[in-house]
């Protein structure tokens, strides 16, 4: 008796030029892993170059890939810049790794600029500018004021994720566009609602479910400079009872809240974590996805979960599994 296997999907282009067909016979493996913000989304490809035809794909080359199944189409999962690779041997190999296209050399160079009475909306669209991207800023977070802010000996890269950190937002470009907005908004990078999604034990093969205490910490405590108290001052977010302490100090109080208030909510998703793996991909899911999750115990099927980080892995031509890491959704 015959049976139908589902079969992987996927597309790969090199600077616009189809290379599925050639890489298919060869393709060890297809890693794709999609993160919230902190990191680049990432694609790593293993290939057999046994007969030494495979060419090695130079740095800076820009990979397009799209995932799914036959029969069911492919999801476009972006374009990446080769940024290494690797040919070792016997058997000849061919890795390469490369990271999200648009994350320019220029937005990593290291520089220096201070901000001086502007909202948080007009550094982001002056940042996005500078590199012609566009802007999508959540509104609330636009119209932060900002009195006084350095940009000392850092790249664009690395100020937009502190200032991701600081506001408990989510820093990231996408199809030329700067995002920014709320961690758990739930938004594809063009700014639609991403639809929540349910996931059955039985989909899978294996789970990691974990509570954290987190020393039980019932709120934040951020300490900022009074300069003209010359003294130093502290903002709560919370409860005092086990107050958790930021490190340093802050140069002002609306900073110091700003922070704890960003800490407050990260310790608050990581109360419990849960990482599930599943036998048949799925490339419809993405960071930032709510969940309703079915089959568990009851207090894991009770929590409104929050997808932070996606594996996708495409073994030869039968397999396709998809990883995928949540967090507490608040």
């Amino acid at each position: 008796m015959s049976r139908d296997y589902p079969i992987p999907l996927w597309r790969v282009t090199l600077d616009g030029k189809d290379l599925t067909d050639r890489i298919r016979p060869r393709l060890l493996e297809l890693t794709l892993t999609e993160q919230r913000g902190d990191d680049a989304d990432e694609l790593s490809l293993q290939i057999h170059d046994h007969d030494g035809r495979m060419a090695i794909p130079p740095r800076g080359a820009v990979l397009q890939v799209a995932i799914g199944w036959a029969g069911q189409g492919l999801v476009d999962k972006g374009s990446f810049t080769v940024d290494e690779v690797e040919h070792a041997g016997a058997p000849d190999i061919i890795s390469i790794r490369a990271r999200s296209a648009d994350l320019t050399k220029a937005m990593r160079t290291r520089g220096e600029k201070s901000w001086h009475k502007t909202t948080l909306g007009a550094i982001l669209k002056t940042i996005a500018g500078k590199h012609g991207l566009k802007a999508k800023i959540d509104g609330k977070l636009a119209a932060i004021q900002i009195t006084h802010l350095d940009q000392t000996n850092e790249s664009d890269v690395h100020f937009l994720t502190r200032l991701a950190k600081r506001f408990d937002a989510v820093a990231t470009v996408k199809a030329g566009t700067l995002i920014f907005r709320p961690v758990g908004k739930g938004e594809a990078s063009d700014g639609t609602p991403l639809p929540g999604t349910t996931i059955a034990r039985r989909d899978g093969d294996q789970h990691r479910y974990t509570v954290a205490g987190r020393d039980d910490y019932t709120g934040v405590r951020a300490f900022w400079s009074d300069k003209k108290g010359a003294t130093q001052r502290d903002v709560l977010v919370g409860d005092d009872e086990n107050a958790r302490r930021l490190p340093g100090t802050y140069h002002s109080q609306q900073e110091a809240r700003e922070q704890a208030e960003a800490a407050f909510k990260r310790i608050q998703r990581g109360a419990a974590t849960l990482s599930y793996t599943l036998a048949l991909g799925r490339a419809d899911l993405y960071p930032e996805q709510r969940v309703t999750v079915a089959g568990f115990k009851p207090e894991i099927d009770a929590t409104e979960w929050l997808i932070a980080k996606t594996t996708h892995t495409i073994t030869g031509t039968t397999g396709f599994r998809t990883q995928v890491e949540m967090e507490t959704a608040i």
